[in-house]
């Protein structure tokens, strides 16, 4: 008996030994595998660029109320708290992406990835251009002077290893349709929609296949939200107060019908290509029409600014002033905190989504799909606990 029970404790001594190694072996896989997550785009993803640059007040958000709810601090996200790029990073298990402007990024910190968004930005070079953002094009150089880094530092093999896992994320296009009706409201009567909707998408292709030619592979992407539907929006138009902004509605659908087909097209002519299209815009709609089943009380009027539906881009601005905002008492009821952003519940639920939701609104691929390393299927039931 005293041997049976002998037995059976150096087994499971046995037991445990390998399963911690086992365990061990997993982490060092995984992490050894892991997909840094590089960034694109504007204000929905821009964790703090802006900062750094002489821009103008509605595209920094470097002033309290803003990160008031998770950072209790402004960090330059355009929003309470954090983003969907920062939701993002900790599903994939990586750390906080941090701005490619930020002083003191180290090699170290960008081998898990770097952001490049600017809030304001877009896919074309004219966009809020006297206001001195960082478009599209301008963020692609910047990634290339962090591949030129990672050469240097790293050599050729191990920055090819990290830019062919990579994720890259963009978003895109929302200030491209935007910034022609705050210069002429009648922009549209005189130029064509469907022309402008292809200079918009070409550009943001064009960055993607270049990413593609220096080695990335794999792609997040989303399509035109409920832009026409902010808060600073529904009093646009005067004859429709309250109601979205129907010629920016006309923009997005045109730029939703094509982006998928063109998507499919990258693939088609790069056989390595793979990416996420999330349906931003389908998901947006449904929040707005069931506000009580997201938890949101309120999915028109903005949690931080001024005027009709708290739309007005005076949030942070110091009170005694001309543009004096108003804040909420509870930002979790609202959908929106500020006039064009969302909440950081809404970011998170946005962010879930992406990372994998049903495939009505996401596909091909998930994120957690391109993000996540093979792995051995002990180790995948390791990491899903």
């Amino acid at each position: 008996m005293a041997n049976i029970e002998r037995f059976g404790s150096i087994f499971l001594l046995f037991l445990t030994i390998i399963l911690s190694i086992s365990s061990i072996s997993c982490e060092q896989t995984f992490l050894t595998n892991q997909a840094a997550l590089f960034v694109f785009g504007d204000s929905v993803f821009d964790v703090g660029n802006n900062n750094y640059i002489n821009t103008f007040r509605a595209a920094q958000a470097n002033v309290w109320p803003y990160g008031q709810t998770t950072f209790k601090f402004p960090t330059g996200r355009n929003s309470d708290g954090r983003l969907i790029p920062d939701f993002i990073a900790e599903y994939a298990w990586l750390p906080l992406i941090p701005p490619y402007l930020q002083p003191g990024n180290s090699i170290s910190q960008f081998t898990y990835g770097v952001n490049f968004a600017s809030a304001g930005a877009g896919a074309l070079v004219e966009t809020y251009k006297p206001q001195n953002v960082i478009p599209l094009g301008s963020q692609l150089n910047n990634f290339k002077n962090v591949e030129k880094m990672f050469k240097e530092k790293l050599g050729e093999a191990e920055t090819k290893r990290i830019i062919s896992r990579a994720v890259y994320l963009i978003q895109i296009g929302p200030n491209d349709y935007f910034y022609p009706f705050s210069v002429n409201i009648s922009y549209f009567q005189s130029n064509s929609k469907d022309r402008f909707v292809d200079y918009v998408i070409g550009n943001t292709t064009t960055v993607i296949e270049k990413i593609y030619k220096i080695g990335g592979r794999k792609f997040g992407i989303m399509n035109m939200g409920r832009l026409d539907c902010v808060p600073g929006l529904l009093t646009l138009d005067p004859t429709r107060i309250g109601s979205c902004f129907e010629p920016i509605t006309e923009l997005i659908k045109l730029h939703n019908i094509r982006i998928p087909n063109v998507l499919r097209d990258i693939q088609r002519r790069f056989p390595e290509f793979k990416y996420s299209l999330f349906d931003s815009y389908s998901a947006g709609t449904e929040a707005m029409e069931n506000p009580t089943k997201y938890g949101f009380k309120e999915v028109k009027k903005a949690c931080c600014g001024s005027g009709p539906f708290r739309g007005s881009s005076t949030c942070g601005y110091r009170a005694g002033t001309s543009r004096e905002f108003e804040l909420c008492e509870n930002v979790s009821d609202y959908m929106f905190f500020d006039g064009s952003h969302t909440s950081e519940k809404a970011n998170q639920q946005t962010a879930e989504l992406m990372w994998d939701g049903p495939s009505d609104l996401v596909g091909p691929f998930t994120l957690k799909t391109l993000s996540t390393p093979k792995l051995h299927a002990q180790c995948v039931k390791a990491f899903e606990k």
